[in-house]
């Protein structure tokens, strides 16, 4: 089914989303991204400052083959000009990374486009924003891959909860990023977030399927908990997806 289903509306199923590096030091990024997704991972970014434009691009190359396989998203960080050499389904902008209406430029009309946020004030801008898709709010925990970002904490997560409730169509679909792990993670779900975004919990396990799986099932129960979820799901797997700008 999950063929069938447009960017958007797998979007608003994704529930599990990762950030790696390209695995340039093991040189595993296919075997490891195949046991990522195989665990459950439904988005992956490929994230790693100051690589070669070409060589993330190799990278994004390797990842969308083995996604692919795995009905899964792959996602380009921060540049539109690399997005447009990839074609790529998703972008995820930070707040200094230009506006929505440049990157654009770059995207096929089905990308889904992507805006981290650290305040309400962002994250009510990500929400008004027409051409915004998605958006992460965090950092929630403190976290070594975002150093000069003080932690917000679950204030903004039970705000992000209000802002745009995950059980409602009409809501722009939300990840908490940020520290967030096995120990942490009913304390996120608590306060209201349905989708995570994460890095070491997966990228520096023994086991990146195991791991990815554990968080998977935490995710997977606090949706069928939720009253909402399920009809969310429902709608969203058939298509009913609010169009954008709507």
């Amino acid at each position: 089914m999950t063929a069938l289903l447009g960017l958007d509306a797998r979007m608003r199923l994704a529930r599990l989303y990762l950030c790696t590096d390209a695995r340039q030091e093991q040189g595993d990024l296919a075997d490891f991204l195949a046991e990522a997704f195989a665990g459950g991972v439904d988005i992956v970014q490929i994230r790693q400052k100051g690589m070669d434009p070409d060589a993330e691009l190799e990278a994004l190359e390797v990842a969308r083959s083995v996604a692919l396989r795995y009905q899964g998203l792959v996602c380009v960080n921060d540049s539109p000009e690399l997005a447009a050499r990839f074609h790529a389904d998703v972008l995820h902008l930070g707040q200094t990374d230009g506006s929505s209406a440049q990157a654009r430029r770059y995207l096929h009309r089905w990308a889904q486009l992507g805006r981290s946020t650290h305040t309400p004030a962002q994250s009510d801008a990500a929400v008004a924003d027409p051409l915004t898709d998605y958006f992460c709010v965090g950092p929630v925990y403190a976290t070594a891959t975002k150093p000069d970002y003080h932690p917000v904490g679950l204030d903004l997560v039970r705000y992000a909860a209000r802002l745009a409730p995950p059980a409602d169509l009409a809501s722009k679909p939300w990840f908490a990023i940020g520290g967030i792990n096995l120990d942490n993670l009913d304390a996120v779900l608590a306060a209201g977030a349905r989708r995570i975004c994460v890095v070491r919990p997966i990228t520096q396990a023994t086991d990146p399927r195991a791991a990815a799986a554990a968080l998977k099932r935490r995710l997977a129960a606090a949706w069928r908990a939720d009253p909402g979820m399920e009809a969310y799901t429902l709608a969203a797997a058939a298509g009913q997806a609010m169009a954008r700008g709507q």
